[in-house]
């Protein structure tokens, strides 16, 4: 593997997982004001949001090219 694809991989495994987290506090709020929280449903939406922001991340992560000084 070169740099360049280690360094997306970190990137966007960093960006997953926030979004990942970011979804499960959103579902589980929104949840708690509706009186019951569905796990089943907090984990697949958080899933599906971490697949997503992968999915995006190939189009191009600004912080994983090489800046050439």
């Amino acid at each position: 593997m070169n740099e360049t694809f280690k360094k997306w991989i970190k990137c966007a495994g960093i960006r997953a997982i926030k979004t990942i987290a970011q979804t499960a506090i959103a579902t589980i709020g929104t949840a708690m004001a509706l009186g019951d929280v569905n796990w089943l449903m907090v984990g697949s939406a958080s899933l599906l949001s971490g697949i997503l922001s992968l999915l995006t991340s190939i189009t191009g992560i600004p912080e994983a090219k090489n800046k050439k000084e």
